[in-house]
């Protein structure tokens, strides 16, 4: 659905144009969360190193969940009178973002660059869940409920960047490769 086309119908409550509205937020979400899953099973697929173990199985949780998620955003735009676009070519041509860099490279390389990539992922849901204040808080609800996971999951991963002190290794970066190179060069001065 382009943005300037409205549904059919929606839900009680909400006019066809608000609805709309919340429906092309959700599609960029939904691309997001799409891309999110597959870069997770890439990393768990290319990561190597003496940390391997303990990056590739924390996660597979994490992939599921944000499966989950995606199913609930494609089931609240179909809801909403919407068309889920869950193909890859929908997904690469109407991102935002660039593609995942990092192919196999270290656990910490990894982690660094997934630093960046949820920082991304949450930051645009919370931009979504303000413009969905006003209407329609079941969609606000339901983005809250995923930056609840989303959120845990970045610490899950920040765990392994954070000094005793606090401070980030990838506090400086600017994308995933900087992230990478910057908790590899930490990595190496303070194993």
């Amino acid at each position: 659905m382009a943005a300037s086309k409205t549904p059919a119908y929606t839900v009680p409550g909400m006019t066809e144009s608000e609805g709309g509205q919340v429906i092309e937020r959700l599609r960029l979400r939904l691309h997001a969360l799409n891309d999110l899953a597959l870069t997770l099973k890439h990393v768990h697929w290319n990561v190597v190193g003496p940390h391997f173990i303990a990056v590739h199985e924390m996660l597979d949780p994490q992939v599921e969940a944000v499966r989950g998620m995606i199913d609930d955003t494609a089931e609240r735009i179909s809801t909403l009178g919407g068309s889920p676009a869950g193909t890859p070519g929908a997904l690469v041509a109407e991102r935002t973002w660039e593609d995942y860099a990092i192919g196999r490279a270290q656990a910490i390389e990894h982690l660094g660059a997934l630093d960046v990539v949820y920082t991304g992922v949450i930051r645009d849901h919370r931009e979504a869940v303000a413009a969905t204040d006003e209407t329609d808080p079941v969609t606000q609800d339901l983005l809250i409920e995923h930056l609840r996971s989303l959120e845990l999951f970045q610490w899950f991963v920040r765990a392994h960047l954070e000094s005793a002190g606090g401070k980030l290794s990838t506090a400086d970066a600017t994308g995933e490769v900087s992230a990478a190179r910057a908790a590899a060069a930490k990595a190496r001065k303070e194993p």
